[in-house]
């Protein structure tokens, strides 16, 4: 498996093979240049980068990191190359516990190995965790953490599958962002090799890996620009080969057990300095510079809330906007959490902080305080005037966290005798750890466009508003977002989309509350869904109705009447099912929606948005053939009219 670097060299799929050649293509295009925009989701993103990176890429897909691992398959199917010319070899096993005995079989073969995961898959690959640890094999995984089942199964993100590898001996490295996720991803993969400890970089599932964004990408001449040649050539060189024998996997007794145990320690000593000249290195590279610990807030903040993960964008993004009106405060972002360096932490804080939160995105019950919460405390307890630390948890199983929830706990941290062990986002009346907040307190920019499309599981709602992202994202200068809210039922279920477009990168890492324009492109669901309330006062509504402006407004529910008046929505009215089912489209009401909205919005000029609406189509529906394209087509005409 394992092969001599050699400049990249592309060959493309049969022409027959339409499918497998717009892959290629694409892929190439956004992957094989100068970093350039390309809008996607995180795992796409990592997934592109551990493809380029790996040999062999060893999978069983399970949710949130299904993408990355089919994502992979399909391009070594199309064959699609790494940056040594080679195309990945992706292996499919019957387990996550078949996949971690594969990678670690792998690795031991001196192939550049990886794989992605989540929750129960990641618990079952815990053995072999140590194993590959203990032997210093390099070896970066990717996993967009999820919670455990425990009282109920949750297939939404926090970050109790990752706490739960923490005695595994793998370094942990925590993006909170796409474009974080992609850069990471790439650091990840060139400091295992450095260091020879493996490394487990994960990122929030759902609200990080499924969320659209604008990312610049990495091309192939970046990604081996950042490899360390040496440490690759003399991790191949330690691959089991049967021309000069090595011995691995021995028993030891208690005569030497304990001894050979601890002398990883230099390796783990080492290793923050090597991450952090991993991230300067990178920083050469693309421009773009991290740190073990990243502050981001006043110089002189007093109160400062120390998180990792998609929260950490939350509370920059909530930091910006009170200190802008008088306070002090700070967040201090956690990206190496182990080995974790209380040196470089403690440089990181300014030194006028009084308080400290630290947020768990876990539970463990019975415990004196979470992971990052007793890493934090053990940093500050050697060190004299240190700020108090108090600690709380947020966000399980995809629980909102807002800017009003980051404004309760700076509050919190006000008081003289501060709660610790809290919870903030949700109402604990039983044991009281929560943390009152305003609901109401709201801090989006008025130059940034809110939209929120309420559709039906599998009705292509979800399917169109990520080409609307690609569009603005692609053609024009804002910055695009795009988080999908999926019933866990998912076909044939609810499901709401909320977009943002502006001029800055989007750090809003939570969902639409006040849309500038709101789309339901279902009928039925008229009085059965609080579509209004995510429409601010002003807003634009579109609503699929079979029947025209005055009999859809008598036919509003009294409620929804009284609420357009008092927001002074705006409100049309489009047959949109009528208009697909005229263009041979069925049920999919997808295009027609899809069109009124770039009509509605003004986000683009009509002509453009029309020209960029069918180039989206063709480039999506081509492999399904001419007719479903020209459908879609007069579905986008027909809108117009």
């Amino acid at each position: 498996m394992r092969a001599t670097p050699q400049s990249s060299t592309f060959s493309f799929p049969s022409a027959g093979d339409s499918r497998k050649l717009s892959l290629f293509i694409h892929f190439h295009m956004a992957t094989n240049s100068s970093s350039h925009y390309v809008t996607m989701d995180a795992n796409e993103a990592v997934a592109s980068v551990a493809h380029r990176l790996s040999e062999v890429i060893a999978i069983y897909p399970i949710t949130p990191s299904s993408p990355m691992a089919e994502s992979s398959d399909e391009w070594s199917a199309a064959g699609r190359k790494n940056i040594w010319g080679h195309t990945p070899r992706v292996v499919q096993l019957q387990s996550e516990a078949g996949v971690a005995g594969a990678v670690h079989g792998s690795l031991l073969a001196g192939a550049l190995t990886t794989t992605f995961t989540a929750s129960q898959g990641l618990l079952l690959m815990i053995p072999n965790m140590y194993k590959i640890a203990g032997e210093l094999l390099p070896f970066a995984m990717h996993v967009s953490a999820r919670a455990l089942a425990t009282n109920a199964l949750s297939i939404f993100g926090d970050q109790s599958d990752v706490m739960a590898c923490r005695a595994t001996g793998f370094a942990m490295l925590c993006s909170s962002s796409g474009q974080e996720a992609n850069d990471f991803a790439a650091i990840a993969h060139a400091a295992t090799l450095e260091s020879s400890v493996p490394f487990l970089h994960f990122f929030d599932g759902f609200r990080t890996s499924h969320e659209v964004s604008k990312i610049a990408t990495l091309s192939d001449e970046q990604l081996a620009a950042i490899l360390p040649q040496a440490q690759l050539d003399a991790f191949r060189a330690r691959a089991l080969n049967p021309d000069a024998p090595s011995i691995r996997g021995t028993a030891q007794n208690p005569d030497v057990y304990f001894q050979t145990r601890e002398t990883c320690n230099r390796f783990y000593d080492a290793l923050p300095g090597i991450v952090q000249a991993t991230m300067d290195k990178f920083a050469r590279i693309t421009g773009r510079q991290y740190h073990l610990f990243d502050y981001h807030g006043a110089p002189d903040a007093d109160r400062v809330i120390v998180v990792m993960g998609s929260g950490a964008e939350t509370i920059a993004e909530t930091v910006d906007y009170l200190n802008a009106r008088g306070a002090k405060l700070g967040v201090l972002k956690v990206r190496f959490f182990l080995p974790f360096d209380a040196t470089a932490f403690l440089a990181a804080l300014p030194k006028s902080v009084k308080q400290l939160a630290v947020l768990d995105r876990t539970k463990e019950p019975g415990s004196l305080g979470e992971p990052l919460y007793q890493n934090v405390i053990t940093a500050c307890a050697t060190t004299p005037g240190a700020p108090r630390v108090t600690g709380g948890r947020y966000g399980l199983g995809s629980k909102e966290f807002t800017p009003a929830m980051v404004k309760g706990i700076y509050d919190e941290l006000a008081k003289p005798a501060p709660k610790n062990g809290f919870t903030i986002g949700i109402y604990d009346d039983v044991t009281n750890t929560s943390l009152p907040f305003d609901r109401e307190f709201d801090i989006e920019a008025d130059d940034v466009v809110r939209a929120v499309f309420v559709g039906l599981g599998a009705d292509g709602t979800v399917g169109a508003n990520k080409n609307s992202i690609k569009i603005i994202g692609e053609q024009t200068d804002n910055f695009a977002q795009g988080y999908f809210v999926y019933d866990s039922k998912k076909s044939g279920a609810l499901t709401v989309s909320h977009l943002r477009f502006g001029p800055r990168p989007i750090r809003s890492q939570y969902l639409v509350s006040q849309a500038n324009f709101v789309s339901c492109s279902q009928y039925s669901f008229i009085g059965r869904h609080p579509v209004l309330e995510f429409a601010k006062p002003g807003a634009t509504v579109l609503l699929n109705s079979p029947f025209g402006p005055d009999e859809t407004w008598r036919r509003l529910p009294r409620e929804w009447q009284q609420q357009a008046i008092a927001k002074k929505l705006k409100l049309h009215a489009i047959d949109a099912s009528s208009v697909a089912k005229a263009s041979g489209m069925g049920g999919r009401t997808n295009t027609v929606m899809q069109t009124a909205f770039f009509a509605l919005s003004g986000v683009l000029p009509r002509d453009e948005a029309i020209k960029q609406i069918k180039y989206s189509i063709k480039k999506t529906y081509a492999r399904k053939g001419d007719e479903i394209v020209q459908k879609n087509y007069a579905a986008v005409d027909a809108a117009v009219d």
